[in-house]
């Protein structure tokens, strides 16, 4: 019989798969050893998805499920994974507490709000880009409410995921901008959850920064990214 934890982190997977059918990514969940390249030979990832020269491999865990052995799995797959043009990794942390929130909370941030921290993440990402994509990300959320409030749009939940997904459905943003804003999501995430990664630079922080300033610019615009 599955555990709370192991049905939640299986439910997470297969509203992954959709999201990325939706895409027009090939997808096989924990594919056998003989079916992946050698240098991945060594791991069972949850999921592979695929498509053109896009390769992502796929991992869905909760904090519950999280220990020193799985954390010391995903960081080197996530190193190996780095070695490999094509390929890119994507860590999609779940659990209840990322959608039940117990703090007391006093609205989403509003519009000259995420301004004024989109100057200070600019200001923190030249010394700090690891700190600066944290907060970055957290601007980058309530930009996407916003963006959803006046769109009028029809929300199930707010995940992150789910809201990107729903940005790009709408032609909200371009699929350029989804591929970034996805890529910024697994880096937040492997940050977030105490993972060391490479990839975060102070250009890749610089670019959600920029999409995160047009989102807001086209508030007071009915065009929408081509």
């Amino acid at each position: 019989m599955e555990t709370p934890t192991a049905n939640l982190e299986r439910e997470r997977l297969l509203k992954l798969a959709e999201e990325y059918r939706h895409k027009g990514y090939e997808i096989s969940f924990h594919p056998n050893p003989e079916d992946l390249p050698d240098f991945l030979r060594n791991y069972r990832p949850d999921m592979i998805a695929l498509r053109e020269e896009e390769k992502v491999i796929i991992e869905v865990k909760s904090r519950s499920s999280l220990n020193s052995s799985s954390a010391q799995y995903l960081q080197s797959l996530a190193q190996v994974i780095e070695q490999h043009p094509g390929w890119r990794f994507e860590l999609v942390m779940t659990n209840p507490e990322d959608v039940v929130y117990s703090a007391k909370i006093e609205g989403s941030l509003q519009e000259n709000e995420i301004k004024t921290g989109l100057k200070i993440a600019s200001q923190l990402l030249e010394k700090h880009p690891v700190s600066a994509i944290l907060y970055s990300w957290s601007l980058t959320e309530a930009t996407f409410r916003l963006v959803a409030e006046q769109e009028v749009l029809s929300l199930s939940r707010f995940t992150p995921s789910y809201l990107i997904n729903k940005l790009a459905t709408e032609g909200i943003i371009s699929q350029s901008d989804y591929q970034l804003l996805i890529s910024s999501l697994s880096l937040r995430n492997a940050v977030a959850h105490g993972f060391k990664t490479t990839q975060i630079t102070q250009d890749s922080v610089a670019k959600l920064i920029k999409i995160t300033r047009q989102l807001l610019k086209n508030l007071h615009s009915n065009e929408k990214v081509d």
